[in-house]
């Protein structure tokens, strides 16, 4: 299966760029969340992705700096 996670930063951004591409990648489902990449902090739907994922899932993302700012 392919998950797709795509965040925006802001309330005022759109993630619609991203759903097109994770669905064009066949991404089902698509979990999306308006929330900073500073910390997992606060990022309910990426918390409930690492819950659901299994092995042999794949989770795509648009970019890498969707998925956190920081790769520490």
């Amino acid at each position: 299966m392919k998950i797709g996670y795509a965040r925006v930063s802001t309330l005022d951004q759109d993630f619609e760029t991203q759903r097109v591409r994770l669905e064009a990648a066949g991404c089902s489902p698509i979990r999306a969340e308006k929330v900073s990449g500073k910390s997992r902090e606060g990022r309910d739907e990426l918390r409930s992705i690492l819950e659901f994922i299994r092995e042999g899932d794949e989770l795509v993302v648009v970019r890498l700096d969707r998925l956190g700012r920081s790769t520490r």
